[in-house]
């Protein structure tokens, strides 16, 4: 099937089944994965030249850990989808039901929120989706402690301001080569207050 895409997109004409002589088409090709191709052209299950013939433009998504304010807008449209094709409606998602949805880690990205959402709707008895309706498990003790704490679920993976300051330091030395005067210039603070940054995060200039 690789060699039969690549020969569609480098000649630009197919030949459909059972037809004798091929015909001309004219098309873009958008395609997914949510695998590694890279790593698969290395291992040789994937032809190196199809590859580079589909990555002219790439686009990563990232995945929905990295990204969990979409988690409430794309919960609402799998809703509504989930509504339309089980008949059903005036049903909305709680909020305690978002904070549950923003806590968890979806290991099966967008897809898994979608099956989320669809078991749902099935389950819902009232007018609005609570944590019960949803699959087994989001009722954990601890998926139901995330919930109640959703700025911790929003920002869990990010540094401290502490470990913020101490990397901007890190950079600033850096960049300076090392000369502190110039690194404090960047800064805008003074070289005894840069003297005493260095010391409070334990940074030795020249070791680092």
């Amino acid at each position: 099937m690789q060699v039969k895409l690549l020969r569609a997109l480098q000649e630009g004409e197919i030949r459909r089944v059972g037809a004798t002589r091929a015909i001309r088409i004219d098309g873009r090709v958008i395609a997914a994965t949510n695998r590694n191709l890279e790593h698969e052209v290395k291992r040789g299950t994937f032809r190196e030249d199809l590859f580079y013939r589909l990555s002219v433009v790439t686009l990563r998504v990232p995945p929905l850990t990295e990204r969990r304010t979409d988690i409430p807008l794309l919960a609402d449209r799998f809703l509504r989808g989930a509504l339309e094709r089980n008949g059903r409606s005036h049903l909305s998602l709680s909020e305690e039901t978002i904070r549950t949805l923003v806590a968890y880690d979806w290991p099966g990205n967008v897809r898994e929120l979608e099956s989320a959402i669809e078991y749902a709707v099935l389950h819902a008895r009232g007018h609005e989706v609570e944590p019960e309706d949803l699959p087994g498990k989001f009722q954990s003790p601890q998926m139901k402690a995330n919930a109640k704490s959703p700025l911790s679920a929003l920002f869990r993976d990010l540094p401290s301001l502490d470990e913020l300051e101490r990397r901007y330091l890190l950079h600033v030395l850096e960049t300076s080569g090392g000369n502190r005067t110039r690194a404090a210039e960047i800064m805008g603070i003074d070289r005894r207050t840069l003297y005493r940054m260095i010391e409070r995060h334990g940074i030795d200039s020249e070791a680092e």
